[in-house]
């Protein structure tokens, strides 16, 4: 009764043509070690690929992107307190200030496209009191409060980043004309 066994060692059997049907152990080894070199290569690439889509230059680090904005002066005027509250950096948001100390003043950047705001609210025990309003170092608007719960209001219109960026280039051009 004819038996099959298999070889002890390697198969080293040729095919018809000459080629070898099966590798040594060595040689699977050696192709394992390709393929691992391979797959790390692949994923460092991946990697490379994955952290300068997270990790874009255009984004700043707040995850915000980059408004253009101007800088505005609030400032209240009087004797002693008021509630006061205006537009920040942020430009949707309104910042408060309870029972604020006269006079007050701040500086922020407001991002073009938003209205600066400031409002003064004064107390049960009156009195009176002022805002002015400044954009980029000029005096915009001033408003008075007066009385008990006395209240007022500065405003203004920042224009929109590309209007602000056409008239940059007008001023550019008519400069570069001169």
């Amino acid at each position: 009764m004819p038996t099959t066994e298999e070889p002890a060692g390697p198969d080293t059997s040729e095919t018809l043509d000459g080629t070898r049907a099966f590798e040594t152990p060595e040689e699977r080894r050696s192709n394992r070690s390709g393929i691992a070199v391979a797959a790390a290569l692949l994923l460092a690439c991946g990697a490379f690929v994955t952290f300068g889509v997270l990790d874009s230059d255009d984004d700043p680090v707040d995850g915000r992107r980059a408004t253009p904005t101007a800088e505005v002066t609030y400032e209240v005027l009087g004797e002693g307190s008021a509630d006061i509250s205006y537009r920040g950096a942020d430009g949707d948001k309104a910042d408060v200030v309870t029972n604020a100390g006269l006079p007050w003043r701040k500086t922020v950047s407001v991002p073009l496209g938003a209205s600066p705001i400031v409002n003064v609210t004064l107390g049960e025990k009156g009195g009176t009191a002022s805002c002015t309003l400044a954009v980029r170092g000029k005096h915009v608007q001033r408003a008075t409060a007066t009385g008990a719960f006395g209240r007022t209001t500065c405003s203004s219109e920042l224009p929109t980043p590309e209007a602000s960026a056409a008239a940059h280039e007008a001023s550019a051009a008519a400069q570069g004309s001169r």
